[in-house]
């Protein structure tokens, strides 16, 4: 799919494809090894290809653990690939791109300093003289709409109005691209739908200095709203699974149907992880470009969702009341959750076999009926059974306490096998979540005093675990 540039016109007065702004070619990134111990660096990014073009909105979307705001920073200049090049104007980046201006997620100002010295303070590696330095933050302050608010603290300001500070730093040094890490997610609902309109309005208008904007966001709506195109990213390790052209203008009000099939894709898309995305697309959207089609290299154990127990019966329980089936996009509603804080839970789920995605709707399975219709007692023996048959980490844990002498091992036994195969921080990540779920299921106990794990001695679980 080509981008067209709206400021560029070739012969004839044809518009000529947009020069390409920044590009990655290749681009791996992988955690750095641990101590002495040689282990394979596990992926976090897997052969990243893009191009961001002048003149476009671009959003990049994606689960929580697929690597966007890495990749985000990696394209910026302030991480480098472990492999590949990221290229601007057609020239390999080395270091930070002084072109490129970001706005973060947390607000990230000085609060002993007022509005237009947080926004002068921008410009501090610019060897400008006073006036220029004036000119310019006077003239953010005025673009982004904190025109009288120059001797302000943040303390006096809003949360949105601190964000807009934000941009204004951002934007007073006039960057060629600016990037946004989910700019909005730290407001209330109203605060950022206003925050996003006027940030589009000086985009479309052209009212801002940036010739093209980068956005990471988990908002599906948002995404939708705001971009010409949309880059889904897949996660273990972070890939783009599919590149989705943006609607036309008129077609991106939340309430237009167009809008309504985009967004319930997308759903589709992010909740069906192994689906084939080009069967999907061929269904609903032919225009979409497929990115890395083939599931990249597995390890040998799922990526278990960081999620609580409790909150995976509360969804299974929820879907059951509403007659064992829902749409997607109302569990959100009804759990009040955004898409990756539901993503999640919807995971867990079918990790268990308890539920399945099928076509933008969560479905119980036998199995997940029958946990949410159970007792409490009968309740944690279905979740055992589910655990033991569906999720290996725990297999692998139960093998190896009944291989140990007297049914005990360290805790550093089995993060270092883990280590193999997750960065350190995510080793420790699985090995809590797989504790919770191993507790719950009554399948082993835990000292985390002593850091030791015990087998629960049952013929039912050393059975489960040889099968």
């Amino acid at each position: 799919m080509t981008q067209i540039d709206q400021h560029s016109t070739g012969p004839d007065g044809e518009q000529a494809p947009a020069e390409v702004l920044l590009e990655a070619r290749s681009c791996f990134k992988s955690y750095e090894a641990q101590g002495k111990q040689k282990t394979k660096a596990p992926l976090v990014l897997d052969n990243i290809h893009l191009q961001i073009h002048a003149g476009e909105f671009v959003a990049l979307l994606g689960p929580s653990g697929s690597g966007k705001s890495t990749l985000l920073r990696i394209l910026a200049g302030l991480l480098t690939p472990s492999s590949g090049q990221v290229l601007f104007k057609g020239k390999p980046q080395h270091g930070p791109n002084p072109q490129v201006a970001i706005v973060f997620q947390s607000f990230a100002l000085f609060p002993w300093l007022t509005v237009f010295q947080n926004v002068e303070l921008g410009l501090e590696a610019l060897e400008l003289p006073p006036e220029e330095r004036q000119r310019r933050t006077l003239a953010a302050i005025d673009m982004i709409g904190l025109d009288g608010f120059e001797e302000a603290y943040p303390k006096e300001l809003s949360g949105g109005m601190r964000q807009r500070v934000g941009f204004a730093r951002a934007l007073v040094v006039e960057p060629e691209m600016l990037f946004m890490d989910e700019p909005f997610s730290a407001l209330d609902v109203l605060t950022a739908a206003n925050l996003r309109k006027e940030l589009l309005g000086l985009w479309r208008e052209q009212n801002m200095p940036t010739r093209a904007i980068l956005m990471v966001t988990h908002n599906i709506d948002e995404a939708v709203s705001m971009a010409d195109r949309i880059l889904v990213m897949g996660a273990n390790p972070g890939h783009i699974r599919v590149e989705l052209p943006g609607l036309p203008v008129a077609q991106r009000g939340i309430h237009s149907e167009a809008h309504t099939a985009q967004v319930d894709l997308i759903y589709k898309i992010m909740t069906s992880p192994q689906e084939d995305v080009a069967t999907m697309l061929a269904k609903q959207a032919p225009k979409a470009k497929t990115g890395q089609l083939t599931a990249p290299p597995r390890p040998p154990f799922q990526v278990l969702p960081h999620v609580s127990i409790g909150d995976v019966t509360g969804l299974v329980e929820l879907v059951h009341s509403k007659g064992g089936r829902e749409e997607l996009y109302q569990l959100g509603r009804h759990l009040h959750l955004e898409l990756d804080e539901l993503l999640p839970l919807i995971e867990a789920a079918d990790l268990l076999d308890m539920a399945d995605v099928q076509e933008g709707e969560l479905v119980l399975t036998p199995e997940g009926q029958h946990f949410a219709e159970a007792g409490v007692l009968e309740e944690k023996q279905v979740f055992r059974d589910q655990a033991l048959a569906h999720i290996s980490l725990l297999r692998k844990i139960v093998q190896m306490l009944q291989a140990a002498p007297a049914h005990i091992l360290a805790e550093e036994q089995i993060l270092s096998v883990l280590s193999k195969h997750f960065g350190p921080d995510e080793a420790q990540a699985q090995l809590e979540t797989a504790i919770n779920w191993g507790r719950y299921a009554e399948l082993f106990t835990f000292q985390e005093a002593r850091g030791m794990f015990r087998l629960e001695e049952s013929e039912t679980t050393i059975a489960g675990a040889q099968s």
